[in-house]
């Protein structure tokens, strides 16, 4: 079992820049692949960013290319979102999420396992 946690949403200005974290439990999280999803108000949950178990393979989805980067520190069980140049589309819930299956990065919801509560990021024009 996997409990995830994420921090760092907030307000910014559009132009800035948030950083995302996701703490999780358990003793596999290194064995995880984690990713990173967002949803906005009447819209469906979007797949952002994934990593796999040793940060190997990234995986982006297009709209965030170039301006997010997701990163992982197995050591202290935590997965991280860096978002530059936010814009006011960027304004979402978002959800970190693990799946067991390492190896790989995975973009559909029904891949992965266990989600977090999400946080609220608001981009502000």
């Amino acid at each position: 079992q996997v409990q995830l946690v994420e921090s760092g949403g907030g307000l910014v200005q559009a132009g800035g820049s948030l950083r995302l974290s996701c703490a999780a439990s358990g003793r596999t999280f290194s064995t995880y692949t984690m990713g990173w999803f967002r949803q906005a108000p009447g819209k469906e949950r979007d797949f952002v960013a994934a990593i796999s178990w040793a940060g190997g393979l990234l995986y982006y989805a297009n709209s965030v290319k170039g301006r997010f980067t997701i990163s992982r520190d197995n050591a202290k069980k935590t997965v991280y979102l860096q978002m530059n140049s936010l814009k006011p589309e960027d304004t979402a819930v978002y959800y970190c999420a693990a799946v067991g299956k390492g190896y790989g990065c995975y973009d559909p919801l029904y891949e992965y396992d266990y989600w977090g509560q999400g946080t609220q990021v608001t981009v502000s024009s």
